[in-house]
């Protein structure tokens, strides 16, 4: 967890609050900030860290849907730890804090980079 020293955002926005809402709509607003912002790393970065874990954790329901009983069980585990994850993303990145999550963090950090 590193606080960092936030840039100005090209949204218009201050950029805690540009990056807390990255995550608000999930991986979609996180593709949203990642097409719209020019300057901000630190946006850019809570954009794709938001696109990758959402992304993937929408797939993952989506997939256990079609499992039947365990697939159940598995979402109701993911679904509330999911939602935990997505209310500390949001208070971390309004706080000013680029918080890189394990294996995610680094590809989100390459992914924000080649914008």
């Amino acid at each position: 967890m590193n606080n960092v020293n936030v840039d100005p955002s090209s949204t218009g926005l201050d950029p805690k609050v540009a990056g807390l809402l990255c995550y608000v709509f999930s991986f979609i607003s996180g593709i949203i900030f990642l097409a719209i912002e020019k300057k901000s790393q630190f946006v850019k970065f809570h954009a794709a860290q938001s696109l990758i874990v959402f992304g993937a954790l929408t797939l993952i329901n989506f997939i256990l849907g079609f499992i039947p009983i365990i697939g159940a069980i598995i979402a109701f585990i993911v679904w509330p730890l999911s939602f935990v994850l997505w209310i500390v993303l949001m208070l971390l990145a309004l706080q000013g804090k680029q918080t890189k999550l394990p294996i995610v963090g680094d590809y989100a950090e390459r992914l924000s980079r080649s914008f």
